[in-house]
């Protein structure tokens, strides 16, 4: 295979900006509308409690449509995929802006959750496919780049938000999708290979019963945490049924949405959705709950919150930065999980008094493990997964990712109550510190990280 003319490594790097423009929509509006859950909140006189559905809704869409997108794009090819989700974003962009109360808004973050789950799963699928192209792996640096603009718009998200908040109010936060879905569309009409992606044999027989019972069951399990009373434990039931019925459907299916047996034969990726899941856990309790303590338990307005969450960003991009040319994987892990813990225990030290100075040390190293995880998990699954199915796998990545999100959020909602008070932050953290032990233990017990993974059926292609 020959490199394209001008590209020293043989990566096609006209490709890079379409894959960053659709890789930062979904981080992009999860640290926006941080700092506008309160404003929404007085606007419409609902307690944090029912704000936290804003964060909920995005992530119950993104953790069904995640492996769902990422299946259709390694059938059919990135393009037809991304093109119609982005289009969603900026619709959801203009239904925000208009909403005239909460569940207007609500409905608005659930279709811009459907409309971002396309453009992660694409970049994954388009640097393997690259890889495949050129005969080598993919520089390291095309990762790096996809981790650190997402953890970019990050850095960004909180004090654009309060900067948009302050000139025009929370609805700017939604009116910010119209361009930047309009940016992505185009560059993504551009520059994605043209050409339908061929079909291999029986690829058009896409698992649509699978797929309904994976959101089915999925939904159920996410509604539970989300209210886990007494009077819901029909939805755990439900959840169990439709998991059942979805492994029978996946074991016995000649073309799955996901292949279960080759799954579970594949132990070190399992274990890595398992890391995702915890680490994201305690990642979005920082970007979430302690970014509400900071308006509510601390007295900030939503621009200075948004301006002292910018160091935990900040440091996430300079970590990545720094370890990212390093393809191993164990050492960022334990070096996170030990950030984790130590940025849980100072969540343990803050009361309405906090020095500013404790507020910035918090945010620092909540940023070690920020950026550390973010690259470690993306790098094992390119490694570990099927290079067949790795846009199903990195939107299986996303989806345990959104799995943490609303563990979280439930969280927030079980510990906080009305408002975001110290006494809430801290059992927060105190439960997040055990998460945090947890995600040590699987990280340094677990021996396949030592090693690049050689995943079962690594050779083989969907058939």
């Amino acid at each position: 295979m020959t490199a394209r003319p001008g590209t020293r490594d043989g990566f096609d790097r006209k490709l890079l900006a379409p894959l960053v423009s659709g890789a930062v929509l979904n981080p992009v509006n999860s640290t926006v509308i941080a700092v506008a859950l309160v404003p929404i909140g007085v606007a419409f006189g609902a307690p944090a409690s029912a704000t936290a559905w804003l964060i909920s809704a995005l992530y119950l869409a993104t953790a069904v449509g995640q492996p769902v997108a990422g299946r259709l794009i390694d059938t059919y090819g990135p393009r037809p995929v991304f093109l119609p989700a982005t289009a969603l974003v900026g619709l959801a962009g203009v239904l925000g802006t208009l909403a005239p109360n909460l569940g207007w808004l609500i409905a608005a973050r659930v279709v811009l959750g459907f409309g971002t789950c396309a453009g992660y799963p694409a970049a994954m699928r388009l640097i393997r496919d690259e890889s495949d192209r050129t005969g080598r792996d993919s520089p390291a640096s095309v990762l790096t780049v996809l981790a650190i603009s997402t953890q970019t718009i990050s850095v960004i998200g909180p004090a654009l938000g309060g900067l948009l908040i302050g000139v025009g109010g929370w609805r700017t936060t939604f009116a910010l999708n119209i361009p930047i879905a309009l940016v992505a569309f185009v560059l993504g009409a551009r520059r994605f290979p043209g050409a339908p992606k061929p079909a291999a044999k029986g690829s058009f027989d896409l698992d649509l019963p699978g797929m309904a019972l994976f959101a089915g069951s999925l939904v159920a399990v996410l509604l539970f945490l989300m209210h886990p009373g007494a009077g819901d434990r029909y939805l755990a039931v439900i959840a169990v049924a439709g998991a059942a019925g979805f492994a029978v459907r996946e074991l016995t299916c000649a073309h799955p949405f996901i292949d279960l047996r080759l799954l579970g034969r594949n132990g070190p990726l399992l274990r890595t959705y398992g890391r995702a899941l915890l680490a994201y856990v305690i990642a979005y309790s920082f970007l979430y709950g302690y970014t509400q303590w900071l308006e509510h338990g601390r007295g900030l307005s939503a621009a200075e919150a948004g301006l002292a969450t910018l160091p935990l960003f900040a440091t996430g991009i300079l970590v990545s930065l720094i370890s990212g040319r390093r393809e191993q994987v164990r050492g960022k892990l334990v070096v996170a999980a030990l950030g984790q813990l130590a940025g849980c225990a100072l969540l343990l030290t803050l009361d309405s008094s906090a020095a500013v100075w404790l507020l910035v040390v918090v945010a620092l190293v909540a940023g070690i493990p920020q950026g550390l995880n973010s690259l470690a998990l993306q790098n094992s699954v390119y490694h570990q997964a099927n290079p067949a199915d790795i846009g199903a796998s990195a939107g299986l990545l996303r989806t345990f990712g959104y799995l943490g999100a609303i563990v979280s959020s439930a969280l927030q909602g079980a510990f906080y109550g009305p408002a975001a008070e110290t006494g809430g932050l801290h059992d927060l953290a105190l439960l997040l510190l055990g998460i945090g032990v947890v995600f040590l233990a699987v990280t340094a017990f677990d021996r396949s990280l030592s090693q690049r993974t050689t995943p079962p059926g690594k050779d083989e292609t969907r058939a």
